[in-house]
């Protein structure tokens, strides 16, 4: 059996939690998931800054209501303080390709980057 990497683990660990309707819905939850320099490209194409992202999740009850589905989940270290996490997800039919940077800072590991890129899954 070959050793996880603990940051990896820890990151892939995060977007699983910030896919979790429970998680998203609890502000007190997904800051400690957030980097204080949060950014996201959603794959609608609009920007998130840290704060709207937090507003957004805290009252939006769709994920409840249609579960966000990941596959393909895979993470590599790219530095001590970065890892790059990669994954699928479906949410009411809409397939995106998912990228995130996530960073260490204070001992946490925090979603400092997301990418969402909408593709036609076939």
């Amino acid at each position: 059996m070959h050793d996880v990497d603990q940051g990896v683990r820890a990151a892939i660990d995060g977007e699983i939690a910030l896919l979790d309707p429970a998680v998203r819905a609890s502000r007190d939850r997904t800051e400690g998931l957030l980097d204080d320099d949060f950014v996201e490209f959603g794959s609608s194409g609009r920007v998130w800054d840290r704060e709207s992202a937090l507003a957004a999740m805290a009252g939006d009850l769709s994920a409840a209501e249609a579960p966000i589905s990941a596959a393909d989940l895979c993470g590599v270290r790219l530095s001590e303080t970065i890892v790059h996490v990669t994954y699928v997800t479906k949410w009411r039919g809409a397939a995106s390709r998912r990228s995130s940077l996530w960073r260490r800072t204070d001992g946490c590991w925090r979603l400092y980057f997301h990418q969402g890129t909408p593709f036609f899954d076939t």
